[in-house]
């Protein structure tokens, strides 16, 4: 989707003025501290007899045998001497922490070149939209394994569905025959924190499956339109298509494709697009379209991925895994791509040996793979209100470019566009 250009100064001050947020701590009394020992501190007079010089600090003081934390605060409170005494409580990493087995795997949510989705979790839960709690995001993609039905089985770590639509194969049952759109569903919408799978990034958003792509993963122009019309009508606020045209298309070329998505834009609905892995210098349809939020892929390490598309036509770049490309060209490329090392894959549930067999294989890697975190922030922007009731687009994509992170040149450039995903930032 194209903006007018934004300031990159304006963006640095926007996520600056945001440093002094804190959530609201819990109750002293319900907060963890250290067993065994209590923080204390005398009052200058007390230790110094009135001599001047520095300032006493606390000191660690080991509990009394037999005695507790609570009985040794009361003691030394009563004490006239004493400034303070409390409990060495205990800290933590900032945001919510996964229990999913896969979560560990999951670089492409945590910090580093990740997307920051522990603190993003926790200030959803803070706006009272947990994980993207309400909004429905349609996934046009090879289908979902979302029910139980026939041969098809639902995935195990994927929960939250609306009635989809299958325009391969003209029925109502958009299960999925290959496995990539259920990864997709995954990255935006899987199950978190509940010992199952790995994580996922809008875990209580809902997922419509419509199955526009073969279980070979190819798909018509035709077929596309009609679900991306499809969605628009049946209240979808945010369509994910990790699918790609040749680079060589032409907007004239598929016309009809270009009008649905001209439609969903103007019922409100944002779409967003996979850039294309064919390492072009120009951004596939339908990322490239106007109406589209095209996204290109990092690596671990930071780097554009080799296999993604890049183009004037890129909004954002987030995680899509693989090795990176081999560029030299400005100081952060040079210094941040390494193409001689392996990358790593992007890790969801989905099919291992059949429709049936689940687990988190490797080999996912791609703009395919990028797309769905930007799909699944946005469903948390428009959960929590952050924008209002009712963001538009243009809104959204706003949103998620002035808090991303500034990669490769400064300021806006056509290989990560307007910088790497940061949900954190966003929802702040």
């Amino acid at each position: 989707m194209r903006l007018p250009p934004l300031p990159r100064t304006a963006a640095a001050l926007l996520v600056a003025g945001t440093a002094a947020f804190c959530a609201v701590a819990a109750p002293a009394a319900a907060a963890p501290y250290v067993p065994g020992e209590v923080i204390v501190k005398y009052k200058d007079d007390a230790v110094t007899g009135g001599a001047v010089g520095p300032a006493p600090s606390a000191q660690r003081v080991a509990v009394g045998s037999g005695s507790s934390v609570k009985a040794t605060l009361s003691r030394l409170r009563r004490d006239p001497r004493v400034q303070y005494a409390v409990p060495n409580y205990k800290a933590r990493i900032a945001g919510l922490t996964p229990n999913d087995p896969g979560y560990r795997q999951q670089w492409n949510l945590q910090a580093g070149f990740g997307i920051n989705m522990p603190d993003a979790w926790d200030l959803a839960k803070a706006r009272k939209a947990p994980g993207g709690r309400g909004v429905t995001v349609a996934v046009l993609d090879t289908g979902v394994a979302y029910q139980r039905f026939g041969r098809y089985r639902r995935a195990p770590d994927l929960n939250r569905f609306v009635r989809g639509y299958d325009y391969v194969d003209d029925d109502r049952h958009p299960n999925d025959e290959n496995g990539h759109g259920t990864h997709v569903a995954g990255t935006i919408a899987q199950s978190t924190g509940n010992r199952t799978g790995a994580a996922g990034i809008a875990y209580q958003a809902r997922i419509m499956p419509v199955r526009v792509l073969d279980a070979e993963g190819a798909g018509d122009t035709f077929a596309i339109a009609r679900g991306i019309r499809y969605a628009v009508r049946h209240k979808a606020k945010i369509i994910n298509m990790s699918l790609e045209f040749d680079a060589s298309v032409r907007a004239s070329q598929i016309p009809d494709l270009v009008s649905a998505m001209r439609y969903a834009r103007q019922k409100g609905v944002l779409i967003v697009a996979a850039a294309g892995n064919q390492a072009d210098s120009q951004v596939a349809y339908p990322a490239r379209a106007r109406d589209a939020l095209a996204v290109s892929a990092t690596t671990i390490r930071g780097c554009l991925a080799e296999y993604s598309n890049v183009g004037a036509d890129v909004d954002l770049t987030a995680p899509g895994g693989g090795r990176d490309a081999v560029l030299s060209d400005n100081a952060y490329d040079a210094t941040t791509c390494k193409p001689e090392l392996s990358g790593q894959f992007i890790y969801q549930q989905t099919f291992t040996s059949s429709v049936r067999s689940f687990g988190l294989p490797r080999g996912y890697e791609g703009t395919s793979m990028a797309a769905p975190h930007v799909s699944g922030v946005a469903a948390l922007l428009v959960a929590s209100k952050r924008l209002g009731s009712r963001p538009t687009p243009a809104a959204l994509t706003r949103q998620l470019a002035v808090t991303a992170r500034d990669l490769g040149q400064p300021g806006f450039d056509k290989r990560y566009g307007y910088g790497l995903l940061d949900a954190a930032a966003a929802l702040r």
